[in-house]
């Protein structure tokens, strides 16, 4: 795992794009030994106009002023002690954001910036924060709801890397992030998954949502083909 930055720097990254009118999503890289491995942050803009970044990543300036000028920068979720990255210089750049991670992994995220809560009020009834039942309590889940439907945002629960390739799409297909559809990987399954009955009805809980229109992962493509017989068909694959 590459160690959290200290300074404001820039990895690459691609342009933001709105999928939702209240919710921009990027995708960066980071280079790890044998492969680049695709990361997705994603910007919810509640109804006062503050934003709640989950998973962030640093952007270049232009980038930066264009999310900026899409809301005020409010919360920073880390959603797992994996994803700590960037969060120390979020705080850095914006000190009044409170950070929020899910309670399993509260201890390892403060090493690196302070945690604020485990469980924030948005005072938006649109958007959920979500501990994932079956996760040691170390992943976190949003869902947002808007006039054109519900976006669930995952991390790394669900992987759905479509363009793998070389000997880093072999590891990653090894590690269950990258294949022909949606999976959970298996590292995940193998390392936070502790409760497999719970995970399973939160994801069948999930595929119930009749607006839900897509769902963001940290690490691969949209999904919004049939995001919610995706969802049934991730639950049926825990046994």
């Amino acid at each position: 795992m590459s160690k959290p930055l200290q300074h404001w720097k820039v990895l690459p990254h691609g342009k933001l794009s709105q999928v939702d009118d209240n919710i921009l999503t990027v995708v960066g890289q980071i280079r790890m030994p044998l492969m680049d491995l695709p990361r997705r942050m994603t910007v919810v803009r509640l109804k006062d106009s503050r934003l709640v970044i989950f998973s962030a990543i640093a952007l270049d300036e232009d980038e930066m002023a264009a999310l900026e000028a899409f809301g005020r920068p409010a919360y920073l979720i880390v959603p797992s002690d994996k994803h700590r990255l960037d969060a120390k210089i979020w705080k850095n750049r914006y000190p009044e954001m409170q950070v929020v991670a899910p309670e399993g992994a509260r201890a390892k995220v403060a090493e690196v910036v302070p945690v604020d809560t485990t469980s924030p009020r948005f005072d938006d009834p649109s958007v959920q924060f979500v501990t994932v039942p079956g996760t040691r309590d170390c992943e976190a889940a949003l869902v947002v709801r808007s006039p054109k439907g519900t976006t669930l945002v995952l991390n790394d629960v669900v992987g759905n890397i479509r363009d793998s390739s070389g000997i880093g799409g072999w590891l990653l297909r090894m590690f269950g992030f990258a294949g022909k559809k949606a999976q959970i990987p298996k590292v995940v399954k193998m390392s936070m998954i502790k409760d497999t009955k719970a995970l399973r009805a939160q994801l069948s809980e999930w595929a119930e949502i009749e607006s839900l229109r897509r769902m963001l992962v940290s690490h691969g493509s949209p999904i919004d083909d049939n995001p919610r017989q995706v969802l049934r068909d991730l639950a049926g694959s825990l046994v």
